[in-house]
């Protein structure tokens, strides 16, 4: 059996701390769900830069997004990475399913500039969450003592 897999039976559920654009396209998360094992995804700005870096797959999605104007980094940035999310949500969503919403989530973190910021952390928070639109979202929330009301 396959050792990843194998891990299930000791009630440990493998998360992937990566994401690109042609990973998901491609299948590659799909084979990752069934014969690994895999239960869900997970984000950062970091994860994305160096996807974004690495290859030439997002600069089609680019092109596209500056022919409709001048977008900061930023927005530029959310755009690319809600969109990813969204389509690994859809591949994770039939273990989310299966498991009863007790796993097969992929995570976006709201801006660690925010960390201080109780108040802009839940509306970043809630922010996403409707832009991703995907039940099996889960929000990263910065563990700051400032964060964690936002948290509860």
């Amino acid at each position: 059996m396959n050792p990843v897999k194998a891990l299930e039976k000791h009630g440990q559920a493998i998360w992937l701390d990566f994401l690109a654009r042609g990973f998901i396209a491609k299948g590659d998360l799909k084979k990752l769900i069934e014969t690994d094992g895999v239960k869900g995804v997970t984000s950062n700005p970091s994860i994305f830069e160096k996807a974004i870096g690495a290859t030439d797959e997002y600069d089609g999605a680019i092109g596209e997004a500056l022919k409709q104007g001048d977008r900061s980094v930023g927005d530029l940035y959310e755009a690319l990475a809600v969109e990813d999310i969204e389509h690994a949500a859809d591949v994770l969503r039939p273990v989310y399913d299966k498991l009863e919403r007790r796993d097969g989530f992929v995570s976006l973190e709201v801006s660690p500039y925010l960390a201080l910021d109780t108040k802009g952390t839940l509306a970043e928070a809630e922010r996403l969450w409707r832009a991703v639109d995907r039940a099996n979202l889960m929000i990263k929330v910065p563990a700051t003592r400032e964060g964690l009301p936002a948290i509860k």
